[in-house]
Formats: C-alpha cells, structure tokens, sequence
C-alpha cells in the first residue's frame, strides 16, 4: 500500500461518512494531484475498499464499504444526504429489490435527501 493509498483510507476513517471525490480532491491537493485521488478512488473501489453513488448534486461520493451492512444480492442500501448541511452517509437499513423478469440488475442506488437530526432540531 502506497503512502498515497493509506493517506485516502485515513480520511474515510477520521470521517466516518462518505465524502464527494470534488471535497476528498481538494483537501489532498497538498499531498497529490486530483488524477492521483481518482486513480486511487478506482482502483479502492475495484477491490471492494469503498462503494460509491451520485448525490442529490450529480456528484460522485464514496465511503468505507466494511462500515456498511447491506444483506441483499447487489449490496444495495440507501444513502442520506442532508439538503441543510450537506451530510452524506450510508443508512444501515435493508432494502427489498424486486426481481423484474426477462431484466438482469446490476446495481441499484437509492439516496434519501432531506433534513438530518442536527439540522432539523
């Protein structure tokens, strides 16, 4: 593992919830080029590392997949995005996917966008 490799796996970790790949690149500009994130993003995800999905913005987010606890075929589970504050996390809650015939699914991604507990108190 790379220096570069254990720099991005600390982030997710001193986070704990996932980040947009626009943020994560910013915040390592110091350290590496915003290629290098990607390439590293990919290839974390390749292995099985991180998952991502699109947020509410069209941008492409990651997070820790050890932390999550999807049991369905496509390791498929919602993800909430706060519209007030902007966070982005796993929901440990299991989903139902339906079988469609004559159709094979491959992956699925639900986002929930509303208000989180701190922003709607």
């Amino acid at each position: 593992m790379t220096r570069s490799v254990t720099m991005v796996l600390n982030r997710f970790e001193q986070i704990n919830e996932a980040i947009s790949v626009v943020k994560l690149a910013e915040e390592l500009s110091d350290e590496m080029n915003r290629t290098t994130v990607y390439r590293i993003l990919k290839r974390l995800e390749g292995n099985g590392t991180l998952h991502s999905f699109i947020g509410k913005d069209g941008t492409r987010w990651y997070a820790i997949s050890s932390q999550c606890t999807s049991t369905n075929p496509y390791g498929a589970h919602p993800h909430f995005q706060c519209k007030d504050c902007g966070k982005t996390e796993c929901l440990s809650i299991d989903v139902e996917i339906p079988t469609i015939s004559n159709y094979k699914i491959e992956s699925v991604s639900l986002l929930y966008i509303g208000s989180c507990g701190n922003c709607n108190s």
